[in-house]
């Protein structure tokens, strides 16, 4: 058996994996890792090598696109100060930790264990966005797990290169070269991932091709990471950025056909780079464990300790900056809630981003000497990723439950019924103004009978959401109804995107009537 039949059949499996997980209601990350482990373990499977590039450039850029894409600004905007101190603060504090526990108790030197440090610094935006899935959490406790999952793998990212100059070449670290590389690493990144959404909104906003959007909604990734890691810039931040500014304006730049084949696409894509990369996870570590070292076979001890280390300092950050920010605002109320600190601490998983760093390790130091102990950060770094996305996968859910901030299906169904009667209503006082219209009369005798059509379809909205209630429209009056039901999905459309952005309804309402109203006018257009 070659190793391409092994990923071919592993894309497979994981797939079924991935399928059952979403039917059984289980984390799919946590299965697929467990499903990889197994087929690592069983004797005739060949050992797969994974090139650093496949991980970092043909995988990563898809999977961080698609997190970004579901983050906007106006969640970024309110979530920014306490993000700050954990992208910053949260991950030197990890990096130094872990790299500390490890030089203490495996054979690593300072810069390797500071390597390895670096890459465990981080939670994954691929592994936080899958687990968070399944969740019901507040717009705003949502948004600071998936900003800080976005936005820390720059900080990370400076450590890491930080750390493998000096474990290659030997040199120093210096405060000012660090601060410098980090403003070439997330400025010119930002920068690069700014203009390439600019280029693309502009030519987006010249086509409606499905299909040529569809290309370019599929090649913005990876454009963002290419250039950007060719100007020696972040191309992860790059990829980060593009994806929140055009998940932002992607309703802007498109019909609603298009919109739902680009979303088509990328959830297929998603779901199979997903799928097959925790399974990935999980076939990497047999692979790894066997080129360790005699002095290296104490691992099975040491990855449950920097696992610990990694949620213990996460814990012992967390727990005081969130005290410290619901004390200045509650004005000295001593009433301090666990809550919300337990559910980010138990969410930091880490997942694809450290490994991808772990494979891009150099081999050989700058003497051309084999990098001492690369093997073994290789492993820890597998196993530590392997461990937290099982077992806080797993026991996510029940932290949730059991913290009590989880939003009830009742709560949803309230919002999205609100939204929908609200839309509806505006829909239904520009309908009233549109009979006294001159153009309807190029819509000839049947605009009358259209205008009572959509009056009564509107009002049985209106109904719907206040019942919950779905009954089968009556016929509709062929070309006149299509012309005025078009143009009143436009108002609609606007007005809940004024909802939005008067922070009235959340993301994910918005996401799910957009895409309701995106369905019904690609429907009306299928019958032009």
């Amino acid at each position: 058996m070659t190793g391409l039949t092994v990923i071919l059949l592993l894309v497979v499996l994981a797939t079924a994996v991935a399928t059952g997980a979403r039917r059984w209601r289980l984390p799919a990350p946590s299965l697929l890792v467990i499903a990889g482990l197994v087929v690592g373990l069983i004797p005739w499977v060949p050992e797969v090598r994974l090139p650093p590039h496949v991980i970092s450039v043909l995988v990563l850029p898809p999977l961080l696109y698609a997190s970004a894409g579901e983050i906007s600004v106006r969640d970024l905007r309110s979530v920014w100060r306490p993000v700050t101190g954990l992208v910053f603060g949260l991950v030197l504090a990890s990096a130094v930790a872990v790299g500390y526990v490890a030089r203490a108790i495996t054979p690593l030197t300072t810069a390797t264990a500071f390597i390895l440090g670096a890459v465990l610094a981080s939670t994954d935006p691929v592994a936080v966005t899958a687990l968070g899935r399944r969740l019901s959490l507040p717009p705003r406790v949502q948004a600071m797990v998936q900003a800080e999952s976005l936005f820390n793998d720059a900080t990370s990212l400076v450590l890491y290169k930080v750390a493998v100059a000096t474990a290659v070449s030997g040199s120093a670290i210096t405060v000012s070269g660090t601060v410098e590389q980090f403003l070439i690493l997330a400025g010119g990144g930002a920068l690069i991932g700014a203009a390439v959404a600019a280029v693309v909104t502009l030519i987006r906003r010249r086509t409606e091709d499905p299909v040529l959007e569809t290309v370019i909604a599929l090649v913005t990734p990876y454009a963002s990471y290419v250039i950007a890691e060719d100007s020696h810039a972040s191309g992860v931040t790059a990829v980060i950025v593009s994806g929140v500014v055009l998940g932002s304006t992607g309703h802007k730049l498109s019909n609603a056909p298009v919109r739902l084949q680009i979303h088509a696409v990328y959830d297929t894509v998603t779901f199979l780079l997903e799928s097959v990369v925790f399974a990935l996870i999980g076939l990497e570590l047999p692979s790894a464990v066997r080129h360790l070292t005699h002095d290296e076979h104490g691992w099975p001890l040491w990855v449950p300790v920097i696992a610990f280390t990694v949620l213990a300092i996460r814990l012992l950050w967390i727990f005081p900056l969130s005290a410290l920010i619901q004390y200045r605002h509650k004005e000295g109320d001593s009433r301090l809630s666990w809550r919300v600190p337990a559910v980010l601490s138990w969410a930091g998983t880490r997942g694809v981003m450290p490994l991808a760093a772990a494979l891009s390790i150099p081999l050989v130091t700058h003497t051309g000497a084999p990098l001492p102990h690369r093997a073994l950060i290789l492993t820890l770094t597998t196993g530590t990723i392997a461990l937290t996305v099982v077992f806080q996968g797993f026991t996510l859910v029940p932290v949730v439950r059991r913290s009590g901030i989880a939003l009830e299906p009742e709560h949803t169904a309230r919002e999205e019924a609100r939204t929908r009667r609200h839309i509806a209503h505006t829909a239904l006082e520009e309908l009233k103004q549109l009979g006294d219209l001159d153009e309807l009369a190029e819509l000839g005798a049947a605009a009358e009978a259209a205008l009572k059509q959509a009056h009564r379809d509107l009002e049985a909205r209106i109904h719907q959401a206040e019942d919950a209630h779905y009954s089968d429209p009556d016929a509709r009056p062929a070309d006149a109804y299509r012309e005025i039901r078009r143009t009143l999905i436009g108002i609609e459309a606007a007005e809940l995107q004024r909802l939005y952005e008067a922070n009235t309804i959340s993301n994910a309402t918005r996401r799910r009537i957009q895409r309701e109203l995106d369905l019904e006018e690609a429907s009306l257009r299928a019958r032009d």
